[in-house]
């Protein structure tokens, strides 16, 4: 049985270790590392960890005799690089939460490291590891619709989500976590990466906050929920009073997002948050910066061209929604169902990949939560770094489009690429401008 460290007791490492709890003959947590008391005494309480091996930072549980075979990464983004690095030259077996690191650079130094060091490592793009995204691969790579062309894939974030995780949450701001692209969405351009499974050519993304902002804040709002007019504040989708009170916790549902806010299931705790803590305040009035709203359009090679759209602006419950069109057919799908046509012998079927789950965080994101655990379960035990669906290099790659794309929002301009890297783009460019007029 496999011993196992976790460091980032919050919402995906508990998430993790209930998973393991639930196959307590493969894995057993033997340690955990997180500032937070409640949140670290929470999650050993349910291991029975000694109160030598409950750490309040991750050095600690590096620089103690080392009693795992493998650790959880799954702190805040800002600090994945340094534990990541330095858990695989002391020989750990690792699985880094998304996105692997705010930076380029960091990314390159992690795949470089856990490289030298030859232990097994995974990244958790758990969508790859989804019945879902599994049968469509399985469809597209046995050429059931021909040859790929293109794809169109929406990430509906859903307004609340959206609010509660970007505008008053902890990647609302980009200097104090990300961009969403990576920080949301990273998720979405390796998908689509992995179902088109050729290089990459160029990138293209327009995007910005549109909405959530002060620009649109209505007339007479307050600064906080709790002190806005009621006749503001009940006809406004993004209250918080709604979201985590009334829509939620009253009901009796104090599961994600209200366990964010408070651990102690209670009225009066919750109010607290809501009086004094970041998700109290109006949507309208946040330091965020990261956009509501953004496309990324993708060439690959063999011409397969790929759009994807990233939006606040959506009632859909997370959903994401595909469509594969290829040179015998198309393929439509919504996370759980999908919808496959031929038109070359008029044939359509549907096929229910996991009946009752949306693909949200809500359900263990349609299963893949506990596919990658498994998957990294399977890898360590048997020393097989091809059983991760999302190694180093893997995980680089999609990453590298992440950070082109942002680059290419930022800069309002096209980037281009050979071999997955930068070409001379300012000559390519202003070629395809002076022929465009």
């Amino acid at each position: 049985m496999l011993k196992i460290a976790i460091c980032g007791a919050g919402n995906r490492g508990t998430g993790y270790s209930e998973i393991l709890l639930k196959n307590r003959t493969r894995g057993q947590v033997t340690a955990v590392a997180d500032p937070r008391d409640f949140y670290r005494d929470g999650l050993g309480d349910k291991w029975h960890i000694p109160p030598e091996k409950r750490f309040s930072d991750w050095r600690g549980l590096l620089n103690a005799p080392k009693d795992a075979d493998a650790v959880i990464l799954s702190m805040p983004d800002h600090c994945h690089s340094e534990p990541a690095i330095a858990f695989a030259e002391a020989g750990y077996h690792i699985l880094l939460e998304k996105p692997m690191a705010p930076t380029l650079a960091e990314c390159e130094a992690i795949t470089e490291a856990v490289g030298k060091a030859g232990t097994i490592f995974g990244v958790c793009h758990v969508l790859r590891y989804t019945p879902y995204y599994q049968i469509l691969k399985k469809i597209i790579d046995r050429g059931e619709i021909g040859e790929v062309r293109g794809i169109q894939h929406l990430e509906s974030v859903v307004y609340w989500h959206h609010a509660h995780g970007f505008v008053r949450g902890n990647w609302r701001n980009r200097k104090e976590s990300g961009f969403i692209l990576l920080t949301k969405s990273c998720h979405d351009l390796d998908i689509m990466n992995y179902l088109v499974g050729r290089p990459w050519r160029a990138v293209s993304s327009f995007g910005g906050l549109t909405g959530l902002n002060h620009a649109h804040r209505p007339a007479g709002s307050a600064e906080r929920c709790l002190d806005c007019p009621q006749a503001v504040e009940s006809g406004c989708p993004y209250s918080a009073l709604k979201i985590y009170w009334r829509d939620r916790a009253e009901k009796g549902d104090w599961k994600w997002p209200v366990d964010i806010l408070t651990g102690v299931p209670t009225r009066e705790a919750l109010f607290e948050a809501l009086r004094n803590g970041p998700y109290g305040r109006c949507v309208y009035a946040c330091d965020n910066d990261v956009a509501d709203h953004q496309t990324v359009a993708i060439e690959f090679d063999g011409g397969v061209f790929a759009d994807f759209t990233l939006t606040a602006f959506t009632p859909l419950g997370g959903r994401r929604i595909t469509s594969i069109f290829g040179t015998a057919g198309m393929i439509r799908g919504d996370g759980v169902k999908l919808d496959i046509s031929r038109y070359l012998d008029d044939s359509s079927r549907t096929i229910d990949t996991a009946a009752g789950m949306s693909g949200s965080i809500a359900d263990g994101h349609g299963g893949g939560d506990a596919g990658i655990i498994h998957a990294f379960l399977d890898a360590v035990e048997s020393r097989d770094q091809s059983k991760m669906l999302s190694g180093p290099e893997e995980t680089l790659e999609s990453h590298r489009i992440v950070f082109k794309a942002e680059e290419s929002r930022n800069k309002r301009q096209t980037i281009f690429f050979s071999q997955g890297q930068p070409q001379k783009e300012d000559l390519l460019w202003k070629q395809r401008e002076k022929f465009s007029h």
